[in-house]
């Protein structure tokens, strides 16, 4: 395999990522950043545990083949690294509340836990081990994110199906302790799978739901065939016909540096706060204030949602309706807006009611603009605007100059409550102190195992 410049003289990307991360380990990163990935995974997993008993985690849990050694998260079932990989990416994504990285428009980690707790299994992994190849991972997709993303590309193509495959490669070769040329290998494989149509915001499908779980499962058996052997492209990036001439239709930079000047791109990764698109976020919390100000939604005469023309412009975010799923709803900033001004809350509850009368009646006389402001100021930030007339002439503005995410308190009560409500409350805090100490685990599979019901509890687990 070629260890040096391709024809053009130039390293190819591919291989530039791989040789500038192997090496590492956690000793690497501040405490600030260790802290921050442990809060991702345990953000995952309580969504995982929440989305269990939703249709499309019940189907990809049906279609693994039983047996092997993979947990598949918060039931007893075993199954092959790729299989449990899919199923658990699925269950993590099927709240809508996955953490996120903006400047990419992709979730990162709801790809790159599946595959690590998969692979933990397989053979034995360090903790520290297994955190340092979760923020490699995070860095890897969304520095490709970056440099690929275009909001045209976004309306078709979902990010996160084609740049996380590769971040998960990444981290897991390694995880594995993979060669350069089997990195740059899996990196090169996995790419080759980058998939994921924006169809489904149009006709209410489920197709989002499984995006990261053909990422997750795509990028273990990447991971596998570049161990056993097998060659991949590695100008896979900015060859004639690679990712950003099939996607963006321009050439690749000439360098991804991962890790520039000590920068860590999960740090730029939030964990949303509420059960929704993304770009919903920022115009739900706005609306959140302007309905403190408000004795009735019944005063409201008209409202208008300003945004980044990213957010106006991605599949489904500017829907009116009708709705036919919760899915549907929680891509629309219309609807995300009028459920939270017509309930003063933002819950997984405003999307359960779809066709509330209070909630159809707001939509129907709000309007979403692209701001200029907002605009200018993503990626970076992502700010909103929520303006309400109301029938007496007066009016109600709030704006927020970027999301507020989820804080870490937030995010350790709702894992408590989601993994407590599977696993029992002994189990639960078990489970988050092996997280908190992952750096000294002997053995990260353990975490796995943790989510893992025995007969008994999936006894009970059916009974109830």
């Amino acid at each position: 395999m070629t260890t040096g410049p391709s024809r053009s003289g130039k390293m190819p990307l591919a291989r530039q990522m791989a040789r500038s991360v192997l090496a590492r380990d956690l000793g690497d990163f501040g405490p600030e950043i260790i802290a921050k990935a442990k809060l991702c995974l345990l953000d995952f997993l309580s969504c995982a545990f929440e989305a269990g008993h939703h249709p499309w985690s019940r189907q990809a849990i049906a279609i693994a083949q039983a047996g092997d050694s993979a947990t598949i998260i918060g039931t007893s079932q075993l199954s092959s690294p790729a299989d449990a990989a899919f199923a658990n990416a699925v269950m993590g994504h099927g709240l809508v509340r996955e953490d996120m990285h903006a400047a990419s428009i992709a979730h990162h980690g709801v790809v790159i836990w599946p595959a690590l707790l998969a692979l933990s299994e397989q053979a034995p992994l360090h903790g520290a081990r297994l955190l340092t190849a979760a923020i490699i991972g995070y860095e890897t997709g969304a520095r490709i994110g970056r440099a690929l993303r275009t909001s045209d590309l976004a309306r078709l193509y979902r990010p996160t199906g084609l740049v996380a495959p590769l971040g998960a490669a990444l981290a897991g070769s390694f995880a594995r302790g993979l060669s350069e040329d089997q990195a740059t290998s899996a990196i090169a494989i996995a790419a080759n799978t980058s998939s994921g149509l924006n169809e489904w915001p149009h006709t209410g499908g489920s197709d989002m739901y499984f995006h990261p779980g053909f990422a997750a499962s795509n990028a273990i058996k990447a991971i596998g065939l570049a161990a056993a052997g097998a060659f991949g492209s590695e100008t896979i990036l900015e060859g004639e016909a690679g990712l950003f001439a099939a996607y963006r239709r321009q050439a690749a930079p000439d360098s991804i540096a991962l890790f520039p000047n000590g920068e860590c791109e999960i740090m730029a990764v939030y964990n949303k706060p509420v059960p929704a698109c993304n770009f919903a976020q920022t115009a739900a919390q706005a609306a959140l204030r302007v309905s403190h100000e408000l004795a009735s939604a019944e005063e409201i005469d008209r409202v208008v949602i300003r945004a980044p023309d990213a957010a106006v412009r991605y599949p489904g975010c500017d829907s009116i309706g009708p709705y036919r799923n919760a899915l549907q709803a929680k891509m629309s900033i219309p609807f995300s807006v009028a459920a939270t001004l017509a309930r003063g809350e933002i819950e997984e509850d405003n999307y359960a009611e779809l066709d509330d009368a209070d909630v159809i009646r707001l939509i129907s006389v709000t309007e979403l603009k692209a701001d200029a402001g907002f605009t200018a100021a993503f990626p970076g930030k992502q700010g909103a605007e929520v303006s309400v007339q109301l029938r007496d002439g007066r009016t109600i503005r709030h704006a927020l100059p970027d999301v507020i995410a989820a804080t870490p308190a937030d995010i350790r009560a709702r894992f408590r409550s989601s993994a407590a409500g599977v696993l029992g409350e002994d189990r639960a805090r078990r489970l988050e102190q092996l997280i908190d100490d992952c750096e000294q685990l002997g053995n990260a599979g353990d975490i796995a195992a943790q989510c893992r019901l025995n007969a008994t509890e999936r006894a009970l687990r059916s009974a109830s």
